[in-house]
Order: C-alpha cells, then sequence, then structure tokens
C-alpha cells in the first residue's frame, strides 16, 4: 500500500484544493493530509487574514472522501519526519526553505516526491480578493 502526504493551509476551501487531494490520491492507496496549524502560519505571516481556525480547517479537510488522514502539523520539514508515508506531494508554489528542507529529507530517505501544477486561476489569495471586490 502506498502512501501518500500532502501539506498545507486549506484556508477557504476550493475547488484547487480538491484538485490536489484527488490527483495526489491517484497516486497511490492511502492519503494523509496534513494542517498547518493557525499560531504557526501568524508567526511568519501575521498579516495572515486566516478565516477559518485549525480546528474548522481539519473539520473541512477530513470530509473530503478521498482523504483517509487529517493530521496537523507546524513546520513541514519536521512533518516529514514524524509521518510514515511513501510520496509527499507539493504544489508548485511550496518553494521556501522548509519546503527545501522537506523535499532533501524525502530524497535522502528514498521517498518520492511530486510537484503539482497549480489549478490555474484558483487560489485562496483570489478568491479573497473576488468576495473583497464583491463588497466594495
Amino acid at each position: 500500500m502506498k502512501k501518500i502526504l500532502t501539506v498545507g493551509v486549506f484556508d477557504l476551501f476550493h475547488y484547487g484544493h480538491l484538485l490536489l487531494f484527488e490527483r495526489a490520491k491517484a497516486l497511490g492507496d492511502y492519503l494523509i493530509v496534513a494542517v498547518q496549524v493557525s499560531e504557526e502560519i501568524l508567526k511568519y505571516k501575521p498579516e495572515a487574514a486566516i478565516v477559518y481556525n485549525t480546528e474548522q480547517r481539519l473539520k473541512i479537510v477530513e470530509n473530503i472522501k478521498c482523504v483517509n488522514e487529517v493530521i496537523v502539523y507546524q513546520s513541514v520539514d519536521k512533518i516529514v519526519k514524524k509521518v510514515d508515508f511513501d510520496i509527499f506531494v507539493v504544489g508548485e508554489d511550496q518553494t521556501h526553505s522548509g519546503f527545501q528542507k522537506a523535499i532533501e529529507y524525502c530524497h535522502k530517505k528514498g521517498k518520492e516526491v511530486f510537484v503539482l501544477e497549480r489549478t490555474k486561476n484558483v487560489s485562496s489569495s483570489s478568491l479573497k480578493d473576488k468576495i473583497e471586490d464583491l463588497f466594495s
């Protein structure tokens, strides 16, 4: 059985998130999604306007059919060392140093890494902008 791990904030859940999960799950048998805790997001992006708290985001993700397990994480380079998985799936925009360390760790441990393209014209930021435009 191949286990897949992907990570993210998953605030303002949208079609792009769903496609990420479906594409990740298609690579194996068991999809683990790690949701980043709000405190950690705000530590590095204090200006971030998080809509849903950690527990709410966990609840949303755990109710997606193709997701088998949902966990929380603080930093990506640490969660990859704690979870049993075979394939690490990241988005093409997930390139900061934590992701670089996580990918390096995966390569050293013989784990596969798949980089998936973003869904065109779909993001939480663009969704927030559209909503703001509607009410301004």
